[in-house]
């Protein structure tokens, strides 16, 4: 029995090192790009937001603000005080969900770690977020129109924690926050896909989720819910499933759906929604992800 423990313990620690090197160099390039732009370009990108709202671009605003949601480093919990204070400010509810949305799938940070799952699924992965917020703004313009989407009562300007005079403190603190924030979760996802390795068929992964089918797709959606907590910590096990035969559809409706209902987000969108919208942007989301996964599956 001891020795079959320890053979079994050196099998996942080869494992677990063998994914560690692989995704180590893209989460620490991730991690000090985004405290970089969180300290440094953070105000430049929610300044453009808030110029948004006294353009005259009418519904091509929606592709600026989604490109600024994505390259936004706040959480949820952030990106909602600023949405109140540029909604107090008179921007319209249809650029406020286009940047939400997109803010909430995706961040400099994930576009790094997405990089470890190749080129081909980076792409998909920035596309859609992409594609999903401006989609998101439309919708909030053409059914909400003199209505109001969101309700920001009570919400105030986020405060900014970087405040350090000097900026090489400054970024270091940021970075530290970071590392506290995600590292447990990024060493949970290499060694659940260690544990893949070892003891998951890859065929059974090839059966559930490869080929081109509405079942895969939608199973992938489905998981991406309960299993999704930080975007570090799911890149291994992303890589480790379109290694072992999961479509690339597949992946894309798990990077949709992950997100766009991990339970902090969700409970952050609760407040600001109400019971109506919040059940009509769950359903958006997991149309959304079913429809882009067999598109991707279709075309790629």
């Amino acid at each position: 029995m001891t020795q079959l423990l320890h053979r079994e313990f050196v099998y996942l620690w080869y494992y677990f090192t063998l994914q560690l090197d692989q995704i180590f160099p893209y989460w620490v390039v991730g991690m000090a790009l985004g405290s970089a732009i969180s300290v440094f370009a953070k105000g430049s990108i929610h300044g453009l937001l808030g110029k948004l709202q006294t353009s005259r671009l009418g519904a091509l605003g929606l592709v600026c603000a989604s490109v600024l949601g994505i390259a936004s480093p706040l959480c949820m919990y952030g990106t909602i005080p600023l949405a109140a204070s540029l909604s107090k400010m008179g921007m319209g509810d249809d650029l406020l969900a286009a940047f939400m949305m997109s803010s909430i799938l995706l961040n400099p940070q994930l576009i790094v770690y997405s990089a470890a799952l190749g080129t081909t699924a980076l792409a998909v992965r920035v596309i859609s977020c992409f594609l999903c917020g401006i989609t998101a703004g439309l919708l909030v313009r053409a059914f909400y129109r003199g209505r109001s989407f969101f309700h920001f009562d009570g919400f105030e300007a986020p405060q900014n924690r970087d405040t350090d005079p000097n900026l090489l403190l400054r970024f270091l603190k940021n970075l530290g926050r970071n590392v506290r924030a995600t590292g447990g979760y990024f060493l949970l996802g290499v060694a659940l896909s260690a544990l893949f390795q070892r003891y998951v068929p890859a065929d059974l992964m090839t059966r559930i989720f490869g080929g081109n089918e509405v079942f895969g797709v939608l199973m992938a959606a489905t998981i991406g819910v309960p299993l999704y907590a930080c975007g570090g910590g799911t890149i291994p096990l992303l890589q480790q499933w379109l290694w072992d035969g999961m479509s690339l559809g597949s992946a894309a409706a798990f990077m949709l759906t992950g997100p766009s209902t991990k339970i902090t987000n969700l409970g952050a969108l609760k407040i600001v929604l109400g019971m109506g919208p919040f059940l009509l942007y769950l359903v958006f989301v997991m149309a959304f992800s079913l429809a882009t996964g067999l598109v991707v599956n279709l075309f790629v």
